[in-house]
């Protein structure tokens, strides 16, 4: 089978996002409007305000929109994607204004669960900010849990996006990203016990399913993959079984146009690392030409490895992706091996290990 040549692009398999993307990157709101006002699920209206949220934030796009639309609902909606977003950024560059983005994102967050009561993605937006109280001085952030094993957090904003789009994805990533902030490398248990409540509570189909894999990317990624044990981190029987649950769970159970690219690379990942490689075959076959630098970044060695994001990281990280799609087309194209007796097979002794790429 030919091997089409990876690419990284935020739509991933959604074409109309991607013309309205185009339009947004020079300023255009008018189509980012029009798709929006026919996105129906909630599921696929999450992912598409967060994709272009993302490129919003750099423009000017959406001010002029409410400018011409004041009493748009997506409108409004889109301005908390973009507060939150630029908010987002000045904390992870330690910019001055902060603070002051932060209290405007959740102004315009709060402002925006008003003017679109059903719409979990205000509620999204409030638990993206919570990361920012790392202290836990908001009493919103620091609420009693559903299980007595979950640690205190932002469990009543969850709920409220649960309660207008049960299990959303971004929701329950954004409340991962709270627990990274309040210190992973302590608490790593916190991160993983909320991951496998969460997949353990979704039904077939939900990308929940695909949650603890993202936690593992993360353990390995703060360990720098300095550590020989880790080589281990990968094929362990906890690990290959997370990957199995995702592919059954998931893969297996949900509509290919719903599949964020990002689990799909996450869960190719997990499948190759398990050395799964016919099952991790077909999920690279799904992804087609769709890569992300996350979760292949964390197996480069150097900054690439350590930050997933460093200059000069993505042509490593794309290496990594090429390599190990490659090997797990070899081996689901490699024809099925003779059937052997078990005395020769006894006699033979297990086949060894194949290595990672």
């Amino acid at each position: 089978m030919l091997l089409v040549r990876p690419g990284y692009d935020p739509a991933g398999h959604d074409a109309e996002l991607r013309t309205a993307l185009q339009d947004l990157r020079t300023g255009r709101w008018v189509a980012m409007r029009d798709l929006l006002e026919r996105t129906t699920a909630w599921e696929l209206w999450t992912a598409r305000t967060q994709v272009l949220g993302v490129a919003a934030a750099g423009t000017d796009a959406v001010r002029a929109w409410r400018a011409e639309e004041p009493e748009s609902v997506p409108a409004a909606v889109m301005h908390a994607r973009v507060a939150v977003e630029r908010a987002l950024r000045a904390r992870r560059r330690r910019h001055r204004r902060t603070h002051e983005l932060w209290i405007e994102a959740w102004d315009a967050s709060h402002t925006a669960t008003r003017i679109a009561p059903r719409d979990p993605v205000p509620w999204v937006c409030l638990l993206a900010l919570a990361q920012l109280d790392r202290d836990l001085r908001w009493d919103e952030h620091r609420e009693a849990p559903p299980e007595p094993t979950l640690p205190v957090g932002p469990w009543g904003l969850l709920a409220e996006a649960g309660r207008r789009d049960p299990h959303n994805r971004e929701a329950h990533h954004r409340m991962l990203q709270f627990l990274y902030a309040r210190g992973f490398a302590d608490r790593p248990a916190e991160a993983s016990g909320f991951a496998q409540w969460a997949a353990a509570s979704a039904p077939p189909g939900s990308a929940l399913h695909v949650l603890p894999l993202y936690v593992r990317v993360e353990r390995y990624r703060r360990a720098h993959g300095q550590d020989a044990a880790l080589d281990l981190h990968w094929v362990a029987e906890d690990a290959t079984r997370e990957a199995s649950e995702a592919l059954l769970s998931w893969f297996a159970s949900s509509e290919p146009a719903g599949r964020s690219p990002l689990d799909l690379n996450h869960l190719a990942h997990a499948l190759w690392g398990a050395q799964r490689f016919g099952d991790a075959a077909r999920v690279f076959d799904a992804l087609g030409p769709y890569w992300t630098p996350r979760p292949w970044a964390c197996r480069t060695t150097g900054p690439a490895g350590v930050t997933g994001a460093a200059a000069g990281s993505l042509g490593a990280a794309l290496e990594v992706f090429r390599q190990a799609r490659a090997r797990c087309r070899t081996a689901a194209d490699a024809p099925a091996a003779p059937t052997t007796t078990t005395a020769t097979a006894t006699a033979a002794g297990p086949a060894p290990a194949t290595p990672e790429s």
